[in-house]
């Protein structure tokens, strides 16, 4: 399953049941594990750890140096899980000693071609990034986010789960849970309501976010106030919770 022209590292560990397709270069404490799939042309340098059944094509760059001109070859990491599809040119870097030294992906996550994942970013699962996505370093990104193609976020911002990205709309602020951002400069658009029926979300859990999305940025409260609203919601509510938590922990100020 490995084609002879492929270049693997004695430290490398490549399952018996993985592929890896012509003129691919895995470096130094790579570990690849079944029914993984690399193309022809692909980098993979470690450390760095990819689970089963991911399928990364022609061209991708996968756990090199991250660009960072504070970094002094630490020895950090990348960690990407299951089901992933990476496609071609895809750029993913190791993480920085600036944070937990370790950029992760999760699993069923789908990168299209040019994304960039830069250094100590966290992705959850289910993620879509679409053709020229950017991330920069830092970024937090929670399950079932949406981004558009050439969208991306500014280092150390936070993506919610289930938020959606339009086209072109690079956020340099906190886009919190359900919510979705478009235009340049990208503003708040509403919530994700088509993307949360695919998921089955029930009419009433969407009318629930809606509520609370239009008590965050339409009421004109204090962030501090709307949080205080819909805290009492969430026994009743518990949709709610991912929206409040977005609410909360947020670290370069919420995009409103």
């Amino acid at each position: 399953m490995i084609h002879p022209t492929a270049i693997i590292a004695d430290s490398a560990v490549v399952s018996d049941a993985a592929t890896v397709g012509p003129f691919t270069i895995i470096g130094d404490d790579v570990e690849i594990g079944a029914g993984t799939q690399v193309d022809s042309h692909v980098v993979i340098n470690g450390p760095t750890k990819i689970g089963s059944d991911n399928h990364i094509y022609q061209f991708a760059s996968v756990g090199d140096d991250p660009q960072d001109k504070k970094y002094r070859n630490e020895p950090t990491r990348l960690e990407i899980g299951n089901r992933n599809t990476i496609r071609e040119y895809c750029t993913i870097s190791r993480g920085t000693v600036q944070e937990e030294g370790v950029t992760v992906i999760g699993d069923d996550n789908w990168l299209m071609a040019y994304v960039h994942v830069a250094h100590d970013c966290c992705l959850g699962s289910n993620i879509i990034c679409a053709n020229g996505t950017t991330l920069a370093g830092h970024v937090h990104v929670g399950d079932w986010a949406i981004f558009a193609g050439f969208s991306g976020a500014h280092q150390f911002c936070h993506i919610g789960a289930h938020a959606f990205l339009g086209m072109y709309a690079g956020s340099g602020q906190d886009v919190p849970a359900y919510t979705m951002i478009a235009g340049q400069p990208p503003s708040p658009r509403g919530i994700n309501s088509e993307g949360l029926r695919r998921r089955g979300f029930t009419a009433e859990q969407i009318r629930n976010i809606k509520d609370a999305y239009k008590i965050v940025y339409r009421n004109g409260l204090k962030l501090a106030d709307a949080i205080d609203q819909l805290g009492d919601r969430l026994t009743a509510q518990p949709e709610l919770q991912i929206f409040v938590d977005s609410l909360r922990t947020t670290s370069r100020g919420l995009l409103r």
